[in-house]
């Protein structure tokens, strides 16, 4: 019974990761065509579909984390996830104000490359049981230039998007309402700014362990 969960949990995960990688190759494939074609302010147009479902479905894997599928722990995921649906949904959707500035067309790029080596690596672990090691050197060093182009993007994207939140008021609660409760999205957005300060070295610093770990396992194998 064992052997056959085991089985079953590698074939899901074999099959999520290729499909979500498939999503994110349509997001870089669509994004490096607008960009030749139309330039930087085409790129979101012609991404936004994919982009939406390939980065909703990550939302799986803090599924995965919190049932035990997979090792990586939560509170590294989440974080980093719900950082990215907040630009996916609560940025680049809400406010199209955002969608041609140049920053989009660097986060794209930054996001689909990283997560297309991701998917890879471990779509092919979970299919074959091992990723060959230029795979592994790639899913672990990619990011010393891929998360600072990527979170300077999405930085620099909501401090955009602050004139446009303010001045919309959208998402806003106003009182008095039956609820006696009062919400406003741009204080909000400052706090999910402010959020990254701390945020961007910690997880860098985590990155930087993972890579270290990893590498030297390869080496030692």
């Amino acid at each position: 019974m064992a052997g056959f969960l085991s089985t079953l949990r590698r074939i899901y995960l074999s099959l999520y990761n290729w499909t979500v990688f498939v999503g994110w190759f349509q997001v870089l494939y669509f994004a490096v065509k607008a960009l030749r074609e139309g330039g930087p302010t085409t790129v979101y147009d012609s991404v936004e579909r994919p982009l939406q479902l390939a980065q909703t479905a990550a939302v799986m894997e803090i599924l995965h984390g919190l049932v035990g599928l997979v090792r990586s722990p939560v509170s590294a995921t989440l974080p980093q996830i719900g950082s990215r649906l907040f630009l996916t949904w609560g940025i680049l959707w809400s406010f199209p104000e955002t969608r041609t500035h140049v920053l989009v067309s660097s986060l794209v790029i930054s996001w689909s490359i990283t997560e297309i080596i991701r998917y890879s690596f471990f779509g092919m672990k979970e299919a074959l049981g091992f990723a060959p090691s230029w795979l592994l050197w790639l899913r672990y060093s990619t990011f010393l230039i891929l998360y600072p182009t990527g979170i300077t993007s999405e930085v620099g994207l909501i401090y955009i998007a602050w004139p446009y939140i303010k001045a919309s008021e959208k998402y806003c609660i106003r009182m008095p309402n039956k609820w006696n409760f009062s919400f406003d999205y741009f204080y909000a957005s400052i706090l999910a700014l402010a959020i990254y300060v701390p945020g961007i070295p910690h997880m860098y610093q985590y990155m930087l362990g993972q890579r270290k770990k990893a590498l030297s396992k390869s080496k030692t194998a």
